[in-house]
């Protein structure tokens, strides 16, 4: 759990020492910049991490991001300071660049296939933000679950732990942010919405398992704390220092 402060339009920009570090900006509640922190840790790549207020963006941020956009990494060992923007794009620059612990197969075509299905999770994507955004969701999880019954075939048939073998790999690590946001989901009586554990036996293995690695625990959130930073997101106000003013709270106390 990460107590740092978001920053924001008046906020100055972070002077880190010259250090050779990569710099993530990164917002704590945003799946997509998770991917990368995930990435990082499994490789174990030291990193600064900046958080950015997505609502009330620093100007030095969106002057440095083509995109304004998170996450954005910036390359400060590299002439010029390059900046490195969308998740799947840093991914894979990460895992050639710091190969000593790859993440994709070393067969081509694996590695097509594993990226296959990497855009093919846009479906689950989608479908379950359907349901975090809405206010009042039916909850009809025929679109999501038909999202999911892919990697539950396609894990069953590999016969292994994870996408990636006995360990995880840049297929489980890149769609693991919306597994594990998939335990905000409520009901209406307020009791949590589970995965049907004969449809999804496999993954659900496969979910205990994630939640064991050093990577996912190191940048994990559990579905409590998921929900209420969507409820306030659903409000218009998104609480992206939720934890940070937590974290205060209990050190006063």
């Amino acid at each position: 759990m990460n107590e740092t402060e978001h920053f924001t339009t008046d906020s100055t920009k972070p002077i880190h020492p010259d250090d050779g570090v990569l710099r993530l900006y990164s917002m704590r509640f945003c799946p997509y910049a998770h991917r990368v922190h995930l990435v990082l840790d499994a490789k174990n790549i030291p990193y600064h991490s900046i958080y950015i207020n997505l609502q009330a963006k620093p100007d030095w941020f969106v002057k440095m991001s083509s995109t304004a956009k998170v996450p954005a990494l910036e390359l400060v060992k590299e002439s010029g300071n390059p900046v490195l923007v969308e998740s799947l794009v840093i991914c894979d620059y990460l895992d050639e660049v710091y190969p000593e612990v790859p993440l994709y197969p070393t067969d081509p075509l694996k590695k097509a296939q594993d990226k296959i299905l990497i855009q093919r999770f846009g479906l689950f994507i989608a479908a379950i933000y359907k349901l975090l955004l809405d206010d009042n969701p039916d909850l009809d999880l025929a679109e999501l679950n038909a999202g999911l019954d892919i990697y539950e075939n396609e894990l069953k048939q590999r016969g292994d732990k994870f996408f990636g073998g006995a360990r995880p790999g840049m297929l489980d690590y890149m769609i693991w942010p919306w597994c594990e946001r998939f335990a905000a989901l409520k009901h209406d009586d307020g009791t949590q919405v589970e995965l049907d554990s004969q449809r999804f036996v496999t993954l659900l293995k496969w979910r205990d398992l994630m939640l064991q690695d050093k990577a996912v625990k190191s940048f994990y959130l559990d579905g409590e704390t998921h929900a209420k930073y969507m409820s306030s997101r659903r409000a218009g106000n998104a609480n992206y220092n939720m934890l940070y003013h937590a974290a205060k709270r209990a050190r006063r106390e």
